[in-house]
């Protein structure tokens, strides 16, 4: 490679005094543009070193690769005499320069404080729904379960207890979370959380009434009555005191000198916020609050059916866009007044969207005859029927562009046809064919009417366009699947290994193999630098995967390039922006140009420091030539061993 010419290519590309600052990783050019929109993308794409590229966090990323990124990097610095700096820096800078757009912005910090406390969420979500097939009245009969079997009176009372504790404390929750996603200490956020909730408090849900009646208590401070109100069930009021918690505990950081700082940070954060909740952020967030959340049942009342119609239509492209991260705070609120509100349309209208995209995806599977991409549709429709989309969206439906289409058409009918009897949730759950345990018992029946609407009327349309219009599939034949499973899973993997004559490749450390597709950097999880597997370790020791010469071993330790002796560019790359942390957590036994076996220790993580410090262990192994074989392909298995066979690797066959 020419990388001179290839840094003056990238530099000509980028537009002339356009580049602000730089810094590369293993993979990857990280640069902080003046203005993106001045970049010549074609021209990007046109240059063979270039393996992508993609903007986030106001960083213009560009792919080149292991061994060679390096020296474009020194290329192009000299090139644009543009300033070098660490890749923590240019995070910092490109976060501080770029104008975010404050949407997604604001959707991202939604999702990353929600993401975390989901599957709390989904656990009360889901015992709430089996509490009310034990308790809810003519589901099987006349009388409710309890009713007919006494005994089990007890097991729905215990069961509804564990339903209802994340909801009732769901401020400890959310205050853990978004005070940490706001840098501020989660165990601060929980305390802030705990205050919200007391018991001396008159109950979040009764606080209207306690208001109306005249039972409520107040404290008579700063010559105000504070109502002694709690807060459970609440989110947007969490939200915004997480936030001045973790301001102001910052602030105290900066100001207060170290020999005080341990001690009275913590008291002085937290009084004051105290203070600021009771009296007012609490007060007017719940205004806020109630505000929406009656707008959002106007809306659902006035508009009925024909409304919800028109958001089941644009839910799989809300889905694309990342909007649907902003839902659960929506969803959760709906939820925490459950006699209120009637429950959540939200998550109906997402179960429809989702079954859509499988019923699409199925029919794909009957219409194709190329075998991986049968595969590949069988997989997906069967993933999207139990809530999970992004197979069959992004790996089937959307390539093809039409079955997307019709499973929006499909959605919209559903939805249409769930508003008109207005079939709500009241509780959390997997949107998908099962989600009915999540439905509100006396419209069961018509989501599970809806379920079959859906998934018949995008099977039905997406086979009668796809059978009058075949060239279309043949457009977009896949050339390799997108879930990394090398084989059916009645097959043996050893038996497999077995018939391959050509690199099999070891994993480099132990843990649980997750696919690549999940991986939180779409330079993997796109297959940018090519096909892999990804584990979530549990040991920290990292070992040579092939016998081969390591062609690059990074000062951060954190990524390994090997030349296999059957040519396969191997790419060891440990953790997700660990290069931010310049070697901390890290050792190594190997510089580059050693010559490796299978098994070798190439090094160690510490994968304490990294939960620490906050960064994702996540190991990926890719193949980077990938295009230089007829496959890599990963075994199926969900739990791997450092030195155990992982990744089989084809040669091409000779014409």
């Amino acid at each position: 490679m020419d990388y001179k010419k290839v840094a003056q290519e990238i530099s000509d590309a980028l537009g002339k005094g356009n580049l602000q600052a730089a810094a590369h990783c293993a993979t990857r050019l990280r640069l902080v543009l003046k203005d993106s929109g001045k970049v010549n993308q074609v021209a990007l794409d046109n240059i063979d070193a270039v393996k992508g590229t993609f903007e986030v966090n106001g960083q213009f990323q560009i792919i080149i690769g292991a061994g060679d990124v390096d020296k474009v990097y020194k290329e192009l610095v000299a090139i644009t005499n543009v300033k070098e700096v660490s890749t923590s820096d240019v995070k910092e800078e490109a976060v501080s320069d770029k104008k975010q757009n404050p949407v997604m912005t604001f959707i991202k910090v939604l999702s990353d404080i929600f993401v975390p406390i989901v599957p709390a969420l989904v656990a009360g979500g889901l015992l709430m729904a089996l509490n009310n097939v034990l308790t809810a009245e003519n589901l099987f009969g006349a009388q409710s379960v309890v009713q007919m079997y006494p005994v089990l009176e007890d097991y729905a009372g215990i069961i509804n207890l564990l339903a209802s504790a994340p909801f009732a404390f769901l401020p400890i929750l959310v205050g853990f979370s978004a005070t940490k996603r706001f840098g501020g200490n989660p165990y601060l956020g929980a305390a802030i959380g705990m205050a919200m909730v007391m018991p001396d408090l008159v109950n979040g849900y009764g606080v209207a009434n306690a208001i109306a009646d005249g039972t409520m208590n107040y404290w008579h401070i700063f010559g105000m009555d504070v109502a002694q109100a709690g807060y459970q069930g609440s989110v947007l009021p969490v939200l915004a005191v997480s936030w001045i918690l973790a301001t102001l505990e910052k602030f105290f950081h900066k100001h207060i000198s170290n020999a005080f700082d341990f001690t009275f940070t913590p008291m002085l954060a937290l009084i004051i916020t105290g203070f600021l909740t009771f009296t007012f952020v609490g007060p007017v967030m719940r205004g806020f609050s109630d505000g929406l959340t009656d707008s959002l049942v106007w809306l659902y009342d006035t508009t009925g059916a024909i409304g919800l119609g028109v958001f089941g239509l644009f839910y799989s492209p809300i889905v694309i866009t990342g909007l649907h991260q902003s839902f659960p705070a929506i969803e959760t609120t709906l939820l925490a007044d459950v006699a209120k509100t009637g429950g959540s349309f939200i998550f109906p209208v997402a179960s429809m969207a989702n079954v859509a995209q499988g019923g699409a995806a199925l029919a794909i599977m009957f219409l194709t005859k190329n075998e991986k991409q049968k595969s590949l549709a069988t997989s997906a429709s069967i993933s999207a029927l139990l809530g999970i989309t992004e197979p069959a969206i992004f790996g089937v439906n959307l390539k093809l562009k039409f079955p997307f289409i019709c499973a929006m058409i499909a959605s919209g009918v559903a939805t249409t046809f769930i508003g008109f009897f207005h079939v709500l949730a009241v509780a959390m759950g997997p949107a998908s064919v099962i989600g009915f345990i999540s439905i509100a018992p006396k419209s069961i029946p018509y989501y599970l009417i809806g379920i079959v609407i859906s998934v018949v009327v995008a099977f039905i349309t997406t086979y009668l366009y796809g059978k009058k219009n075949s060239h279309l599939l043949a457009e977009a034949t896949p050339t390799q699947t997108s879930d990394n499973v090398a084989v059916e899973i009645n097959e043996d993997p050893e038996e497999v290994v077995e018939s391959v004559q050509d690199d099999v490749i070891e994993a480099p450390i132990t843990g649980e193999v997750v696919q690549l597709k999940d991986v939180n950097d779409p330079v993997f999880s796109q297959e940018l630098m090519g096909k892999g597997i990804a584990i979530l370790p549990t040991d920290g020791k990292v070992y040579s995967p092939v016998d081969g010469e390591l062609t690059v071993v990074y000062d951060s330790k954190h990524a390994y390039g090997i030349m296999s002796d059957k040519h396969a560019e191997v790419l060891i790359h440990i953790g997700i922006d660990t290069v931010q942390l310049n070697g901390e957590g890290f050792t190594t036994e190997k510089t580059t140009g050693d010559i490796v076996k299978k098994g070798d220790l190439l090094g160690t993580v510490d994968l304490e420091v990294l939960k620490e410090k906050g960064y994702d262990s996540t190991v990926m192994m890719i193949v980077t030539n990938t295009n230089a074989f007829s496959s890599v392909e990963a075994l199926d298995k969900k739990e791997v061993s450092a030195k155990e066979d992982i990744l089989v690797v084809t040669q091409p066959t000779e014409n």
